[in-house]
């Protein structure tokens, strides 16, 4: 029976890839000239911890950085920039998050999502990922279309497509 999973990962090196062309490019930058920037990327939380002079360095510098990870080919829809960054003495600090796995509530949209689609297919939640199987391989190409525009906020990878 075809299936296929429905992921939202990040590879940790090419976001490690993507925050190294961003140090490299800021410092090459000349609004950013003895400018206080730190980037450091915590692998194991998928977490970004940044600081800058003020909040427009701030805000151009995740720009900076999400149009890298863009060129790498992380979806910017995978940074969770919700928190607003705070001045800490002369410093402004933000935590930029980064989603990896689908989180339960996201999957149950999903799952609802393609239930409403109306194909004849199934989908079930393991873990971090839905499996979609189904009895042709063109409604499981129909799911695919069907999730590309859908508005969920997160970036989706479709993998592991077994015929």
């Amino acid at each position: 029976m075809p299936s296929f999973d429905m992921v939202s990962k990040v590879d940790a090196q090419l976001l490690d890839n993507a925050v190294n062309v961003t140090k490299k490019e800021i410092t090459n930058r000349f609004d950013f000239k003895n400018a206080h920037v730190v980037i450091d990327l915590n692998k194991k939380e998928f977490k970004l911890n940044v600081e800058t002079d003020d909040e427009m360095k701030m805000r151009q510098l995740i720009d900076v950085l999400i149009n890298r990870a863009h060129k790498q080919g992380i979806a910017p829809e995978a940074f969770d920039l919700s928190k607003e960054g705070a001045q800490s003495g002369k410093v402004w600090k933000k935590e930029v998050s980064v989603r990896n796995g689908l989180k339960q509530d996201d999957a149950k949209k999903i799952v609802k999502l393609i239930k409403d689609t109306g194909l004849k297919v199934q989908a079930a939640i393991n873990d971090d990922l839905v499996r979609v199987t189904a009895k042709k391989i063109d409604d499981l190409q129909a799911v695919v279309q069907a999730s590309k525009s859908w508005e969920l906020g997160i970036p989706l990878q479709y993998e592991n497509m077994r015929s």
